[in-house]
């Protein structure tokens, strides 16, 4: 009887350890069209994940140089992960269909856009319920930018009064990383 508790908990622990501890990748996010997307088909990448806002002061500086970023940079091995909101400002008002034309039509956007979330409270989409967790730093406005590497784990978060130019050193750095890694798999 006791030889058999004690196997029965070395299983359990064996299971235990086997599972993965979870990442940004595990979760699920509505695209800016609709459609229920694994994070999933990111790993394997870096990933810049921005809760975005089109009437912001902040906009035309982000989205122009998240857009740069993404063309210098991706798709392969980078991509920005926008995700639009309406909580700071009321500076997301409009509907996904109206986000997503503004986007591409005024910054020729080429990055995934996600539909509008809630990024903070007790509302906030579980991927960015991660990625405060793991960070310790919550959006407290539009245009926060969490860096999250190749295994899903977060890297990096700032505000949006640091320019993306001012992180393009750590984002680049993981990318070079990841491509030295690709060469040596070969």
């Amino acid at each position: 009887m006791v030889a058999a508790l004690v196997a029965a908990w070395l299983l359990l622990a064996a299971v235990a350890c086997t599972q993965r501890e979870q990442d940004f990748y595990d979760f699920k996010a509505v695209n800016i069209r609709g459609k229920l997307v694994s994070l999933e088909k990111y790993r394997g990448s870096v990933s810049l994940v921005v809760n975005v806002a089109s009437e912001c002061g902040f906009t035309d500086q982000h989205y122009r140089a998240l857009q740069q970023l993404q063309r210098d940079l991706g798709p392969h091995h980078f991509n920005v992960l926008a995700f639009p909101c309406n909580q700071f400002g009321q500076q997301e008002p409009d509907s996904n269909r109206e986000i997503e034309s503004f986007a591409r039509r005024t910054y020729s956007v080429s990055f995934p856009m996600f539909s509008k979330v809630a990024v903070t409270g007790t509302g906030a989409h579980p991927a960015f319920k991660y990625l405060t967790e793991t960070s310790g730093k919550e959006p407290t406005w539009n245009f926060w930018k969490y860096l999250v590497a190749p295994d899903g784990k977060v890297v990096g978060a700032w505000d949006p009064t640091v320019s993306v130019e001012e992180i393009r050193p750590h984002i680049t750095a993981l990318v070079r990383k990841l491509i030295l890694k690709k060469r040596e798999d070969l």
